[in-house]
């Protein structure tokens, strides 16, 4: 991001970064803070009124979110509950299921990677929470973008699902080589997880940095006070 400005109601936000590729970054800071704001800059769902936002090398500032190298993991999972697990994830691909038979292989293929092989048939209302979460990371899969945005993904799972689903994410990870951007509350998630840090507050980002400076950062008190929780 570059000189990105955007004024919502009465909320001013402005950010200027350059975040590495290939690594897990959290996105962390009060709540309020604009952390899903810049999320949404990422993902095309607002649009700011100055400045230019690059991903993967191209400018995407002016691009519609489906235009954009990025596949989006809400803490909900947004999956459409009268739909199958295959179809849902189908519609990752391609939104009016044009489906090859290449596009069919992958979708099983993913749930499989997953740890949900054989549930293609199944109704999101029949899951469990993790379970519709690792759909929701199918459907990721298949997309194969360069960058994934998570906007606090585990926060609704137990602290055992919630171990489970980072190690998920960890192996995909490794596996794609793809940047993550994770929003989180969770300082131990943070040190777990992440390579590099970003932390917002008051709608601009007060520090960007590897995970190692992150933690051992003391001049900024809400940061201190987030990583003592």
């Amino acid at each position: 991001m570059r000189g990105v400005e955007l004024r919502l109601g009465t909320h001013d936000f402005r950010f200027d970064c350059a975040l590495p590729p290939g690594r897990i970054i959290a996105v962390t800071g009060p709540s309020g803070s604009g952390k899903s704001t810049f999320l949404n800059l990422l993902a095309g769902f607002e649009t700011p009124d100055r400045g230019h936002i690059r991903l993967a090398g191209q400018d995407v500032t002016g691009l519609h979110p489906s235009e954009r190298p990025v596949s989006l993991v809400f803490q909900d999972n947004n999956l459409f509950a009268h739909l199958d697990l295959f179809t849902n994830i189908g519609l990752g691909i391609h939104p009016s299921l044009k489906l090859s038979a290449g596009d069919r292989e992958r979708i099983s293929q993913a749930l499989a990677r997953v740890g949900l092989a054989g549930y293609e048939k199944r109704l999101p209302g029949t899951l469990s929470g993790g379970e519709r979460q690792r759909t929701a990371f199918a459907r990721a899969l298949v997309r194969d973008k360069p960058i994934l945005l998570l906007d606090e993904p585990f926060a609704a799972l137990d602290p055992g699902l919630r171990a489970g689903m980072a190690e998920l994410l960890t192996a995909l990870h490794r596996e794609t080589g793809n940047t993550v951007l994770l929003v989180s509350h969770d300082p131990a998630e943070v040190r777990r997880l992440a390579d590099h840090a970003v932390f917002i507050e008051s709608g601009a980002i007060r520090l960007s940095a590897p995970i190692k400076d992150f933690l051992t950062q003391g001049g900024i008190p809400a940061l201190t006070t987030f990583l003592q929780h």
